[in-house]
């Protein structure tokens, strides 16, 4: 593909909420729901019919995951021992859905980036782990409200919902369907957290990413990267769940019960992916006669520090400087799709023309996507 017609990454970017909640904050009130749990149920765990609520500590989460913090979209409520979930107000249908205000943060922080106003945009993906409806779609919504005509459709493709979406972008405006495509990742994750399980209450934060996708050609913008190559590939698992539905209505469980909410086989899913992970990497980097050694920034799935430090050592064979993989999720925790997205808008304005980046996501599916990146 010659310079002309090179499709790009023209503009990205990133709405942070304003509420913040420490590990400190979760743990506080994860505790005093599990001890005020223990004593209601003090005769039933006595007698084996229920297994004890076990404590926490912001030493175990920070050990456990490298999260120390996340935010919030609504804070209300989560802190609660009584209730021990956000409080989101209803909205009108004739007003915005909170999904869709954040997602509208986000992509109008990424056309600005890209030096493009909506009448550029033909096309918007909202993809995500979750959307707050099936339909209309929150991609419409969002086309709507900025005006863009066009076309619009939503995707969930859980943690890999937005490297997923750029190849979609990608694939779109190389086949010529769409001229400038605006991807956008608004990640409500807090509302499926169960804030009552020791081993997973602490895992994500709320957020929104977006992404500006054009020809080489029309691109104006100061930072923008030549999309080298794109690659995915799941395999079906069952150790990373969420299995809420609107079948709940009519198969009469209860639909916000442990098993409805996220929940995973973690260990399992530790052993798995980080050899799959670094084998799709490894392999794809390959396909494109590039070195390991040559990549300049990867920018990772942000789930596990964990994970991240096995999977960049087994690629370089050494642990990873912090500005070589820079983590986020210390601050952001998982943030499903975003991840590796905040990596990217927080650590790329610092390359150098020719520089070589790697974006990937892991996750429930399985599934991976990545694409190579280089600075133009």
């Amino acid at each position: 593909m010659n310079e002309k017609s090179s499709i790009v990454i023209s503009g990205s970017g990133l709405w942070t909420p304003e509420n913040t909640i420490s590990n400190e904050e979760l743990v506080n009130a994860y505790n005093q729901y599990a001890e005020k749990y223990n004593n209601d149920n003090a005769a039933d765990i006595e007698r084996g019919e229920l297994a004890a609520k076990p404590l926490s500590s912001a030493e175990f989460i920070a050990k456990a995951s490298g999260i120390k913090s996340r935010f919030a979209y609504r804070k209300d409520g989560i802190l609660d021992v009584n209730r021990m979930r956000p409080k989101i107000e209803v909205r009108n249908n004739d007003e915005l859905s909170h999904q869709a205000e954040m997602a509208l943060k986000a992509a109008r922080i990424a056309l600005k980036e890209a030096n493009k106003s909506p009448e550029d945009i033909d096309a918007v993906i909202v993809s995500c782990a979750y959307t707050q409806r099936p339909y209309p779609a929150i991609a419409i919504e969002v086309q709507n409200e900025l005006g863009i005509k066009g076309f619009g459709f939503d995707m969930l493709v859980a943690c890999s919902a937005a490297t997923f979406a750029l190849q979609r972008a990608y694939e779109m405006v190389a086949a010529g369907t769409a001229k400038c495509v605006l991807t956008i990742n608004p990640e409500l994750t807090s509302p499926q957290v169960n804030y009552c399980d020791r081993d997973s209450h602490f895992i994500f934060g709320d957020v929104a990413t977006a992404t500006v996708i054009e020809h080489a050609d029309s691109c104006t913008s100061e930072h923008s990267y030549d999309i080298v190559n794109t690659k995915a590939v799941t395999s079906f698992s069952n150790n990373i769940r969420s299995d809420f539905s609107y079948v709940s209505h009519a198969d009469d469980t209860e639909p916000f019960a442990a098993d409805r909410l996220f929940h995973q086989e973690g260990r399992k899913v530790f052993k798995e992916v980080c050899p799959m992970a670094a084998n799709h990497i490894a392999t794809q980097l390959e396909s494109q006669g590039i070195e390991v050694s040559s990549v300049k920034r990867w920018w990772l799935h942000q789930a596990n520090i964990n994970m991240n430090t096995l999977i960049t050592k087994k690629l370089l064979g050494r642990d990873p400087q912090p500005e070589e993989a820079p983590i986020v999720l210390d601050r952001y925790a998982n943030t499903a799709s975003a991840g590796s997205l905040i990596a990217f808008n927080l650590h790329h304005k610092d390359l150098v023309s020719g520089d070589i980046g790697l974006i990937c996501s892991f996750g429930a599916g399985y599934s991976i996507g990545s694409l190579v990146l280089r600075k133009r």
